[in-house]
């Protein structure tokens, strides 16, 4: 192209690739929420201490009798036990100097449930 030529453009119609579903989407705290609830569960460490707590007897499990079968600290496990309370999985029960671990009723079902709503 030479200097001064001017080069002359051709509108091009956009055309719609689909409709739309009309399916609704869930909103930015629901995704949030459930979002907390996955990053929990993305931990091999979390998940071994949902299954002890879990098989516990009693349903309940004390901070003290979780450090030895994952090889950790006391602070870092819970570190991971309070992500997995404040993610709705594990309710925390104080008793004097230690602290007691059980599920949340159902949620583990309700967690099951979080991709079947999407």
């Amino acid at each position: 192209m030479e200097s001064g030529q001017t080069v002359e453009l051709t509108p091009v119609e956009a055309e719609a690739c689909c409709e739309p579903s009309g399916q609704q989407a869930i909103d930015d705290y629901e995704a949030q929420l459930r979002a907390s609830v996955f990053k929990a569960l993305a931990d091999p460490n979390r998940l071994r201490l949902l299954s002890i707590v879990k098989g516990s007897e009693g349903g309940e499990a004390c901070v003290c009798d979780l450090t030895e079968p994952l090889d950790l600290g006391q602070p870092t496990v819970s570190h991971h036990l309070r992500i997995l309370v404040d993610a709705g999985l594990l309710h925390r029960e104080k008793r004097g100097t230690w602290a007691y671990y059980s599920l949340v009723p159902g949620a583990i079902e309700r967690t099951t449930g979080l991709l079947e709503t999407l």
